[in-house]
């Protein structure tokens, strides 16, 4: 059995993934800082049929990032699939001319160094296997900077270039990377950001294995 690990794994949009990557065969794993937040979340999985479990590991700290993603698998058996969504810290949140150098770091450590701490982590396991999916979920700074929100536009940038090369380096091994730009308010009251309805375009994104970048919305 294959797993699908979301990395960032909160009540809305994560455990709407888990449960469509779950109702697809998949066990699933949650990651976040909190170990009875992501254990609560794998319970309510594991009451509706899906092998779950729960790790906290913190993406600012790359030794416990490392270290949760090699007992998942050892727990729960290869990554096929890797969703890296974390939420932004509200610092990386400010306009451009009160965004300082710490933010600006903190921000590329939160999003693109996070992403490439896990790459290596993930990677064996899809090779052994012969295939996998890295989906990437971001808001609309990653393709339009906003300079009211300068850390994560720098940031969730940084992140999408580096998806997108290494989508390329790794197409040719079956290993496709994705990124997901949601411009609204995930659980907003628009059904076009209702987490079920983008937990089903994270699917149709590692199941066609398309282009890199997915967009929702306008």
């Amino acid at each position: 059995m294959s797993t699908f690990v979301i990395i960032g794994a909160g009540s809305g949009l994560g455990i709407a993934a888990a449960r469509r990557f779950g109702r697809e065969g998949f066990d699933v794993a949650l990651i976040s800082r909190v170990q009875d937040h992501v254990s609560q979340l794998a319970s309510e999985l594991t009451k509706e049929g899906i092998t779950a479990g729960g790790f906290a590991a913190d993406v600012l700290d790359r030794e416990s990032l490392g270290a949760a993603l090699d007992e998942v698998a050892r727990e729960l058996g290869p990554i096929e699939v890797l969703q890296y969504s974390p939420v932004p810290q509200r610092e990386f949140l400010r306009p451009v001319l009160e965004t300082d150098v710490a933010d600006l770091g903190a921000a590329m450590e939160f999003s693109t160094l996070g992403l490439a701490t896990v790459i290596p982590h993930v990677l064996p396991g899809m090779r052994r296997l012969g295939h996998g999916t890295i989906l990437l979920v971001n808001g609309s700074s990653a393709a339009r900077p906003n300079g009211t929100v300068a850390g994560t536009s720098v940031a969730f940038a940084a992140e999408s270039a580096y998806g997108r090369m290494l989508h390329e380096a790794l197409a040719v091994e079956n290993i496709h990377v994705g990124q997901m730009i949601v411009p609204g308010a995930i659980g907003g009251g628009d059904p076009l950001y209702d987490p079920a309805a983008l937990a089903d375009r994270l699917w149709t994104a590692h199941a066609s294995q398309g282009d890199f970048r997915t967009t929702v919305g306008a």
